[in-house]
């Protein structure tokens, strides 16, 4: 259970559900549709709210269930633990961004998945980045806003929560990546050309 847990992670951090549910929905390939990613904002501009929902929960569960199998096998307050239940946390969210499935290439942004494993890590970390990822959506009309700033303030918020340098390592290495794949949409904010959710 322990040396397969990782590999099972990343296997369910591969499922690409927006591929999924968008062909399910409208017979399209998403990759192809939009900014061709095939995380819940694209899906949602898509395929509609619901089909761009189910993908956010599915994306959501596939960082949370093997989080919440790796705490209920580990001791969590030791180093080693610690480690391992990083391990798996970042098995789940490469799969997200390097799908196996889709060779290792179309991945989503990590966003999701990545709140999905904080869900289980550290509760109180995931309510604050989500009241953060609100807040900047709300003021910016701009999805790509508020996750980049609830990533940037991921490994402070986790320090503090846990206290743990392993677990505020593992957010370090989450943020850099979610930013890392942000890129696109960072040039875009520059420009002012980004994709706002409610046109005035």
């Amino acid at each position: 259970m322990l040396t397969g847990l990782p590999f099972l992670a990343y296997l369910l951090g591969s499922i690409p559900w927006g591929l999924v549910v968008t062909a399910f929905f409208t017979s399209k390939d998403i990759r192809q549709q939009g900014s061709g990613n095939i995380g819940a904002t694209n899906v949602r501009r898509i395929a509609g709210p619901k089909a761009g929902a189910l993908v956010l929960a599915g994306d959501l569960l596939k960082g949370a269930l093997p989080l919440f199998m790796a705490v209920q096998t580990v001791n969590t307050s030791g180093a080693l633990g610690q480690m391992y239940i990083s391990l798996v946390a970042l098995a789940a969210f490469f799969g997200h961004l390097y799908p196996l499935y889709l060779g290792l290439r179309d991945g989503g942004k990590g966003v999701a998945t990545a709140l999905g494993c904080i869900l289980v890590i550290s509760p109180v970390t995931a309510v604050i980045m989500i009241l953060i990822f609100v807040m900047m959506v709300c003021m910016t009309n701009r999805v790509s806003i508020g996750s980049l700033s609830g990533a940037a303030a991921l490994p402070f918020i986790m320090w503090e929560s846990t206290g743990s340098w392993i677990m505020t390592l593992c957010a370090v290495a989450i943020s850099l990546f979610i930013y890392l794949r942000h890129k696109d949409n960072i040039v875009r904010l520059i420009n002012g050309t980004e994709s706002v959710i409610w046109k005035k």
